[in-house]
């Protein structure tokens, strides 16, 4: 398939989906949201893959949602506002809806709906000096695409809420601690960390690495599923037309346009 957004290869069992918009630290557009969905079904249209790599080009893994949406609409935009905001929800759904299992190789900047991103893969390694945010609260809206029951279930409801509600940044040291990565290395050593935990699991049967993924992702589907998530659509649109949720956006754009 032609993509303008990432790059997506498989090579036998191995498969890597990869963030290219790097001069932008990899925000996820509406046309990044579809493509990834859309390479998602690509790799389960290719039996052999077990393992999908998923990282971003350049100095960042994703700067999160494209701050272009929070402008005003294109002339002749034919997408309802509803489905523009639903497109984050059916990416998360289809990342982790792969029969592959997910591999998020995270470094440089993890924000936002980046860090929806990396929750959705089924296992996350990251650079130590990552940053992590989630700022959707100073931009006046609510974290959405099924980021709420994915911080639930990887790191509880205490410390989702304290992150989601201050947007104070954290560390990958923190971001460890929590549950939310299996491992943490040094910069140079990343790449080295990824190949050696995809050649180990590239080792066993794909029967074997996609029935435990199902059987984990059931279990945990009963204790935090994430259907209501359909919902998470609107409550955007909501706040992308109350007065005072957009002035915190403002607010926040002038900051970080500022800096």
């Amino acid at each position: 398939m032609a993509f303008t957004t990432i790059e997506v290869a498989a090579d036998g069992s191995r498969g890597l989906l990869t963030l290219n918009r790097p001069e932008k630290r990899n925000p996820l557009s509406s046309a990044a949201l579809i493509e990834i969905a859309e390479a998602a079904r690509w790799f389960d249209a290719r039996p052999d893959v077990k393992v999908v790599v998923v990282s971003g080009r350049g100095r960042s893994f994703s700067a999160g949602a494209d701050l272009a949406a929070f402008g005003p609409r294109e002339p002749g935009e034919r997408t309802s506002p509803r489905d523009a905001a639903d497109l984050g929800r059916l990416m998360a759904e289809a990342v982790e809806a792969m029969a592959a299992v997910t591999v998020a190789r995270v470094h440089g900047h993890c924000v936002g709906g980046g860090l929806v991103l990396a929750a959705a893969c089924d296992l996350r390694v990251a650079a130590d000096d990552t940053y992590f945010s989630i700022p959707e609260v100073d931009l006046g809206i609510p974290l959405a695409w099924g980021g709420i029951p994915r911080l639930v279930r990887e790191i509880g409801p205490a410390l989702t809420k304290e992150l989601v509600l201050t947007c104070r940044p954290f560390s990958a040291a923190e971001a460890r601690e929590a549950g939310f990565l299996n491992r943490v290395v040094p910069p140079d050593r990343l790449d080295e960390e990824v190949g050696e935990l995809v050649a180990l699991l590239v080792t066993k049967s794909s029967l074997t690495l996609r029935a435990t993924k199902r059987h984990v992702d059931a279990v945990t589907a009963q204790m935090v599923g994430t259907a209501r998530s359909w919902a998470d659509a609107d409550g955007l649109v909501a706040a992308l037309h109350d007065p005072e949720s957009r002035d915190s956006a403002d607010r926040y754009l002038r900051r970080v346009r500022d800096r």
